[in-house]
């Protein structure tokens, strides 16, 4: 039987999120937003020492690449894109080969920003392995994927590993829910996608500038429910499910699923 799997995922990108409310925000403002609050993530996760994918923006690392090969030495670093404010298809291999230059590892993953449509063929030709780009859910506004499939499976010789979601209704495993819905419908949901799928992974996936004060609407616009529970109170929540999962599971990376999934699938080819 196979062991309940836990991944966190977390967004590390410009904090451009005020610049959609008509705010303005300088680039070192965004950079610095994010760098405090990955500082405390990382904190939270030397804690219970566990490891994490932190899907980053090229520009991001290039603002900070020594924090960047630190933090490939515990966990696993993915590509968010060059910028997380524009894109352009060259962006899929520029950006993979800007973080491959500044830790010294290989890039498996991908995840496009704000979980954007994304030709699954072009990041096959930009060399990835597994594409986390798809939240297979409903949310007016913003994602119209209710009825695609929510647990990994192959698409043009690259894995396609979605965000969370349970059966049925589709509830979501990612930030807004977890910032906004207590916690015991967060592990309620978990427990129901552990009980129904083989993979027996659950995912999440977060931004460190949640994980700052950002709550001063005159200066970032942001709406109530994307600046609630920010700071401390998103730091204690997230240990307080930390601490939860590690009594149910483990803690892996995407790249750890990426390597299940490929081991699966030879299995599977000599049945």
């Amino acid at each position: 039987m196979k062991t309940n799997q836990f991944i966190l995922s977390f967004d590390v990108e410009e904090f451009d999120a005020p610049l959609d409310f008509g705010k303005k925000l300088s680039m070192d403002a965004q950079m610095q937003t994010s760098h405090q609050g990955l500082l405390r993530i990382l904190d939270l996760l030397d804690k219970f020492e566990i490891s994490a994918t932190f899907f980053t923006t090229a520009n991001f690392a290039q603002y900070y690449p020594d924090l960047l090969r630190e933090m490939s030495k515990k966990h696993e670093i993915a590509s968010h894109g060059f910028y997380h404010t524009t894109f352009e298809i060259a962006d899929l291999k520029k950006s993979k080969d800007a973080l491959e230059t500044i830790i010294g590892k290989k890039i498996l993953g991908y995840r496009m920003a704000r979980m954007a449509k994304i030709d699954e063929q072009e990041i096959a030709k930009a060399g990835y392995v597994y594409n986390s780009s798809l939240n297979p859910i409903f949310l007016p506004g913003r994602y119209n994927h209710f009825f695609k499939q929510r647990t990994p499976f192959e698409k043009f010789g690259i894995w396609q590993i979605p965000a969370s979601a349970t059966p049925l209704i589709r509830f979501p495993m990612f930030w807004l829910s977890f910032k906004n819905l207590p916690l015991s419908w967060i592990k309620m949901a978990a427990n129901w996608i552990l009980s129904k799928d083989k993979e027996k992974q659950v995912n999440f996936y977060f931004h460190p500038w949640e994980f700052t004060d950002v709550t001063d609407k005159s200066k970032y616009g942001l709406p109530f429910y994307m600046s609630r529970h920010s700071k401390q109170k998103m730091l204690d929540k997230l240990e307080a499910f930390i601490r939860w999962a590690g009594m149910k599971g483990k803690f892996i990376t995407f790249a750890d699923l990426y390597q299940t999934l490929e081991i699966d699938k030879i299995r599977d080819d000599i049945k």
